[in-house]
């Protein structure tokens, strides 16, 4: 008798099941965190930048496992997958530390270059160490990514 063949592939017409993000905030202090687990230089830039946010978005840091996040959006994608995300953040990586535009960087094609020394991913900006940007274009980036995510995202 010959097995029958079975299609395990998920078909369009099915639902999408909701899986829960792995990262999530908790209740983990920022301040404490940054402070266990970083030194010198690193640490010194990762304690502008928590201040810098907290500035400019008006909402304490929460830690979204090793994010550094400030407020908080809902998405929902066309295929009913949802979840929560802070608006902005930051995180402190091995070899960078990384700020985190939820909007992408194609608004900013004219002044990434005014910003110093950087990297970009799809909604990530990579930098080794504050003094190596211009803070003021930093800043305004962050502002400007902000107001684009509120926009994009109301309560």
């Amino acid at each position: 008798m010959m097995a029958e063949s079975v299609n395990t592939a998920k078909r369009k017409d099915q639902p999408v099941k909701s899986k829960s993000l792995k990262t999530q905030p908790n209740s983990v202090d920022a301040c404490l965190f940054l402070k266990q687990k970083l030194e010198g230089q690193k640490l010194e830039d990762c304690q502008t930048l928590h201040k810098l946010y907290s500035t400019l978005t008006k909402q304490p840091a929460v830690m979204w496992g090793s994010i550094i996040g400030f407020g908080q959006y809902h998405y929902r994608y066309a295929s009913g997958r949802e979840g929560d995300w802070p608006l902005t953040g930051f995180a402190a990586r091995k070899n960078d530390i990384t700020l985190y535009f939820m909007n992408g960087f194609g608004d900013y094609q004219d002044i990434l270059p005014k910003l110093g020394k950087h990297k970009t991913g799809k909604s990530c900006l990579y930098i080794k160490r504050l003094s190596e940007v211009d803070l003021a274009v930093l800043t305004e980036l962050i502002t400007d990514s902000i107001v684009k995510m509120k926009e994009r995202y109301p309560k």
